[in-house]
């Protein structure tokens, strides 16, 4: 099969392509050809950072985290596919799990779902990392009707789908950004927009809750930015976030009682924990989605299996508005 590879890691690190054996199916694991896979920040990072990161495949590595495609072979004791099934799922790309940027990959069966309907395989291929990420988010966060939630990057990746997933279990969203662009694109999916650059938190806390803060925060940009969210936040309110890679003073926390959520949704695939929760949330995103109640957003341009070095400097240049997608 064909398939890209780095044969060293760096931020210049290029992709070649190579002959690769097709997998096969062992126990409880299935073949998928691959239609697309989309590219997320911590492949960006992977790249770059190699075996700084813990999660880093050794080389020559074959990266790509996303996926959708066709069910090629089922394992023994695989129940809930058949060959023939249109997939997606986030199942590979790091540690000693072959990535999705090959014609075919093996993945455990617990990680997948059956596809969108409504979808294109290229939509698909954009969901299941950030979508996860979203959903586990908001979940664990204790969303609930009525609620009042902020969206912290409400036009980025994940944040995209978080403004549509708390719009769909009937919260009133809000979602920070900058620029007509990102200000056009959370509102589009019903929520109002806020432009960081120029309000400031006590600013829109005070517009759009009195003073009180919000119930929610959902936080997509991190480091710095918590103590945003900290301040954002309601007595006892919750605040998830997915980037906590920051030395920081909990007192704003402590001092309103809030509860904080790290999310990290690769822990099932780096441990095999409760995998099976993942394919689950898939299959759950799948029936939203075709309900008409989230759609992904994917970057104008598109790239073929053979510029995944283009699409990868597509992300990484900031310049791409939606997930970046290789089509395979």
């Amino acid at each position: 099969m064909r398939a890209m590879t780095l044969g060293q890691y760096g931020s210049d690190a290029k992709f070649e392509l190579a002959n690769l054996p097709k997998p096969s199916a062992k126990a409880g694991h299935v073949v998928v050809r691959i239609a697309a896979s989309s590219v997320n920040t911590v492949d960006t990072m992977i790249r770059a950072m190699g075996k700084d990161l813990p999660l880093s495949p050794d080389l020559p590595a074959v990266l790509g985290m996303d996926f959708a495609g066709t069910i090629e072979a089922v394992g023994e004791g695989v129940t809930t596919f058949a060959v023939g099934d249109e997939v997606y799922g986030c199942a590979g790309g790091l540690a000693d799990l072959q990535g999705a940027l090959a014609e075919f990959m093996q993945a455990d069966a617990r990680l997948i779902a059956i596809k969108p309907k409504t979808l294109t395989m290229r939509e698909a291929a954009a969901l299941p990392l950030v979508g996860i990420t979203a959903y586990e988010g908001l979940l664990r966060a204790g969303i609930a009707a009525g609620q009042k939630v902020l969206v912290h990057g409400g036009a980025g990746g994940v944040g995209h789908l978080a403004v549509q997933l708390a719009k769909h279990f009937g919260a009133d969203v809000y979602a920070t950004g900058s620029g007509e662009a990102q200000m056009a694109v959370i509102e589009s999916y019903g929520a109002k927009p806020i432009d960081f650059k120029l309000e400031t938190v006590a600013d829109y806390v005070a517009k759009y809750t009195a003073g009180a803060g919000f119930d929610v925060v959902f936080d997509s940009v991190g480091g710095a930015n918590m103590t945003n969210s900290f301040e954002a936040a309601a007595l006892n309110g919750h605040v998830a976030s997915t980037v906590a890679l920051v030395d920081l003073d909990l007192s704003g926390a402590h001092f309103k009682g809030l509860s904080l959520h790290v999310i990290f949704m690769l822990i099932p695939m780096l441990y095999d924990h409760n995998r099976a929760v993942h394919g689950e949330i898939l299959s759950k995103l799948a029936e939203i989605v075709d309900a008409g109640a989230m759609t992904p957003l994917l970057d104008q341009q598109e790239f073929g299996l053979e510029q995944v070095e283009q699409a990868y400097n597509r992300l990484s240049s900031g310049q791409a508005v939606g997930k970046v997608v290789v089509s395979v």
